[in-house]
């Protein structure tokens, strides 16, 4: 199991491929387990790297901050420590909102941005996220786990259409996540607002949205063409948060060709 050592914590990650470097960064309750399919798939192009968020997966934080401001930094550390001087950021859900502030406050070492369903306003959230970001609630529900995933594993069925799979991904995660990293990385990703700094990105940037979308509401896409520059979005009517779960093919080329062009 790679890991490497930043100022903040350890860091778990996998790499798979050879070629120029691409940097994958999972959403909320996730891991890098969400890009097993597309390191496969694009690992015969490019080198791909997927690392787990502190507080999620295998990586642990030493303070316990799981903001998102500390995600940006540890990408930026995570990158310095492996030698990539600048790569292309695909990042899904809160993935994609740390990917878009990465290539703000560290331009030079992003060479393009994917979002994927990702919130540019927190307040796009659906209700019942940004009720998770409340560390009162938060501890409410910590306390019943088996409630929470029952919940959970039901939800998941409606969130892809592979609901069998969305299930044991979502339980095999969240068997890693604690109470403090699950309400304080929803809680800042809720109050986050990018549009202010869209504006000054000078790389290329592609929007993946699905219509079906239950977790952030999908004119998001319409928000980061608004205020990007060199932006375009992709729109995907028959798939919902996770597009390379629901229509793995098309994400696939899609994502391919935006790589390479």
């Amino acid at each position: 199991m790679p890991t490497l050592v930043t100022e903040q914590g350890i860091v778990h990650y996998e790499a798979y491929g050879r070629g120029t470097p691409v940097i994958l960064l999972h959403g909320w309750l996730g891991s890098w387990a969400l890009w097993r399919d597309t390191i496969e798939e694009l690992g015969k192009e490019f080198r791909m790297y997927a690392l787990d968020f502190f507080g999620f997966g295998d990586s642990l934080d030493r303070n316990a901050n799981f903001s998102v401001e500390n995600f940006v930094d540890l990408v930026s550390q995570f990158m310095d420590r492996l030698g990539i001087l600048s790569a292309p950021l695909v990042g899904h859900s809160m993935g994609g909102t740390v990917a878009l502030s990465v290539a703000a406050h560290y331009p030079k070492m992003v060479k393009k941005v994917v979002v994927i369903g990702a919130p540019i306003q927190g307040d796009s959230l659906r209700p019942l996220l940004k009720l998770s970001g409340n560390k009162q609630f938060a501890n409410v529900i910590w306390k019943t786990p088996t409630l929470l995933m029952t919940f959970l594993r039901g939800y998941s069925y409606f969130m892809a259409r592979d609901g069998k799979k969305m299930s044991e991904m979502i339980s095999s995660d969240m068997s890693k996540v604690t109470v403090e990293s699950f309400f304080q990385s929803i809680g800042t990703l809720r109050e986050t607002d990018l549009r202010g700094e869209l504006g000054e990105l000078q790389v290329p940037v592609l929007g993946i949205y699905g219509k079906r979308d239950i977790i952030v509401d999908p004119m998001q896409g319409k928000v980061l063409l608004n205020h990007t520059p060199q932006s375009r979005e992709e729109w995907f009517d028959d798939a919902g948060h996770f597009p390379m779960i629901d229509v793995p093919e098309r994400f696939h080329q899609t994502l391919r060709a935006f790589l390479k062009s």
